[in-house]
């Protein structure tokens, strides 16, 4: 029996038969997964490596193409995916935590939460402030106390825009710790985490602001030095060794999701499919396997409870670039 089994009888018995047999929606030719940044990053990985699983599994019926899309913190392939692709019910587009703040801070002009469908989160990265390993920085309250003293003395590198998701998390962290005029922090924004850590590990910035499975290369090669992440606890296994922002008596916790969502417009039977090949990506062992490898933590929500999640968070992220001064 194939993977896709379970799915096809599940989809088919959303639908009301008549006197001819009415068929389910399939996928059929080429799937794309919109990645709303360049290779290397976050959006990147996860396109890519949702894309493997799920051919792996039988639940595409080739292959699923990446397409890197970047421009203005996932702005661009938001606003492709509402005007261009309403209604193509083969485009899965990659999205996380960096989307729901965007969409908060009112940064994709026009646009909404409500005109996409929302189908599923698949893991959740925390993120992590680093130095290159020559830094004199060695952990991360004496990073906070060189901002207290000059909120200009330190730069910080991310993948997201300026106001995005890298760059709260540096505010989360910095208000926590009691660093004042906050806006004066300098952040350098880069099309994705690769080239933000290229430019921490050559030297150029002090600081790296992203998520853990973006840094595991750099990691790996010992150019690049975690001073802690944004995590409740400690992560498992190979990322034991880093301490949390928590227990240097920081407290800020930044967990970012990965997840997807498609264009408005698809028939009811087609969303149900991609919710359900979600679900199943999500069990599998394969799936396990990939999350274990890069540091993803386990977080699945999926169909109408991850459209009440995102619009959560998005009224969350709104308060709080508020409080912090980032939009009025």
């Amino acid at each position: 029996m194939s993977m896709k089994t379970p799915l096809k009888l599940l989809a088919a018995a959303t639908l009301t038969l008549g006197t001819s047999m009415a068929m389910a929606f399939e996928p059929e030719g080429k799937v794309e997964c919109l990645a709303p940044a360049d290779p290397g990053g976050g959006w990147d990985f996860t396109c890519r490596s949702v894309g493997n699983v799920m051919e792996e599994l039988d639940l595409v019926p080739g292959s699923v193409q990446t397409i890197n899309m970047a421009g203005a913190g996932g702005g661009v392939a938001y606003a492709h995916t509402v005007s261009k692709r309403a209604g193509d019910d083969q485009l899965l587009v990659a999205a996380s935590t960096a989307t729901t703040t965007r969409l908060a801070q009112g940064q994709f002009q026009g646009l909404d939460a409500d005109m996409v469908n929302w189908i599923g989160a698949v893991g959740a990265d925390y993120g992590i402030i680093a130095v290159s390993k020559d830094s004199e920085y060695k952990d991360l309250p004496s990073l906070m106390n060189a901002l207290k003293e000059d909120p200009r003395s330190v730069k910080f590198a991310g993948g997201s825009a300026k106001g995005g998701w890298d760059h709260l998390k540096v505010l989360i962290a910095a208000n926590s710790a009691g660093v004042d005029n906050l806006p004066r922090i300098p952040y350098l924004s880069y099309n994705n985490g690769g080239e933000a850590m290229t430019q921490v590990v050559g030297g150029h910035v002090d600081a790296f602001t992203g998520d853990i499975t973006e840094a595991q290369g750099f990691m790996e090669s010992g150019d690049l030095r975690v001073l802690a992440v944004l995590s409740d606890e400690r992560l498992p296994g190979e990322f034991s060794d880093i301490p949390t922002a928590k227990e240097q008596g920081i407290d800020a916790v930044g967990p970012n999701w990965r997840g997807f969502y498609m264009p408005a417009d698809i028939p009811d039977d087609a969303k149900q499919y991609w919710v359900n090949a979600v679900d199943e990506l999500y069990q599998s062992e394969e799936w396990k396997q990939v999350m274990q490898n890069n540091g993803l933590m386990p977080f699945h929500v999926s169909g109408a409870e991850f459209e009440e999640f995102v619009k959560k968070q998005i009224n969350d992220i709104e308060s709080l670039s508020k409080d912090i001064g980032l939009i009025k």
